[in-house]
């Protein structure tokens, strides 16, 4: 698992790589922002720009972009949305409220949507798992966007339980901000929970016919031991990495969300640096969103060998 492990890390940093290097140079060939030589923050800008070798060669721009990021982490400043800025500044300012609302979203998607695939599995051609499976499909199916106009129009517009919009300041814990996220919460769980209610009817619809729980069965075990001790067992093979790769990867599902709920956060921070074009802030989000994506695929993948030794095994024939 170790070779395996550091196998997938380096793949995993060559491809980081090659992305970086093909957005850097892909943004670095538009046309340089006109700054404004009125503002004393110019000099800060034009002194970063010569530092960053902009009359260079775009190999060796890259080369300079990479040696300042792996040195000192530093990303350059911001030439547009926060003038003369730096941009790591303004990025780990971004990051709580949208790891807050990803997190939410999650800790609650996981117990419904485990309970409610248990609960279709074991009601198994039956109108109840008819209408979950049903539910399923529909909310899998809707953009998360759709719900959030939804969410809005009934919790907040029609009913007036719920704000339209997060709450501006830095409280994250408080119960005021907890409820001006919940709109955005609630949109981004039920395409997870939804996958979450999928995945499990599946896994458990198998196992639960498997000749092991006949087996158990047999032994004298009630239907409801069987499944607690043997079958959700089993299926949590599956389970468990899909909600590894869920809790990082739902980090990159939430750019429009943050916008339509005005959340000051990652999201919407990329969204405004594309229509401003604040080139060194877009190409830090995107790197942002890139190695969330490929950590939440070597997580799933690094997962299956950690929960089932049988994988492991299969790796040394």
């Amino acid at each position: 698992m170790f070779k395996y492990t550091l196998q997938r890390i380096l793949y995993m940093l060559l491809v980081f790589t090659i992305i970086t290097c093909i957005c850097f140079v892909l943004i670095r060939m538009l046309p340089p922002l006109p700054l404004d030589p009125l503002r004393s923050e110019t000099l800060v800008v034009e002194a970063r720009r010569e530092a960053l070798g902009y009359n260079e060669p775009y190999l060796v721009q890259f080369g300079i972009f990479l040696k300042n990021i792996l040195t000192d982490f530093d990303w350059g400043v911001s030439e547009k949305l926060y003038y003369g800025q730096e941009v790591t500044k303004i990025f780990f300012e971004k990051l709580p409220a949208t790891m807050l609302v990803n997190f939410y979203s999650i800790l609650g998607a996981i117990p419904l949507g485990i309970g409610l695939g248990i609960f279709a599995a074991l009601k198994k051609n039956t109108w109840i798992d008819y209408t979950i499976s049903t539910l399923t499909m529909v909310c899998i199916s809707v953009p998360s966007f759709v719900y959030a106009f939804i969410i809005q129009y009934i919790f907040s517009y029609k009913l007036g339980w719920l704000p339209f919009l997060m709450k501006s300041g830095t409280d994250y814990f408080s119960l005021e901000m907890f409820l001006s996220m919940l709109p955005a919460v609630m949109s981004l769980s039920f395409g997870v929970i939804a996958g979450f209610t999928r995945t499990t009817r599946a896994e458990l619809t198998e196992v639960l016919t498997s000749d092991f729980m006949l087996l158990a069965r047999t032994k004298g075990l009630t239907k409801a031991q069987a499944t607690v001790r043997h079958a959700m067992k089993n299926c949590m093979v599956v389970i468990l990495p899909s909600i590894f790769g869920n809790f990082i990867g739902i980090l990159g599902g939430s750019l429009i969300i943050e916008k339509i709920f005005g959340i000051p956060g990652v999201g919407g921070l990329t969204l405004n640096a594309i229509n401003g074009r604040d080139y060194n802030v877009f190409i830090m989000t995107t790197c942002f969103y890139t190695i969330i994506g490929l950590v939440g695929g070597l997580v799933v993948d690094v997962s299956y060998g950690f929960i089932d030794p049988r994988i492991r095994m299969g790796s040394k024939k």
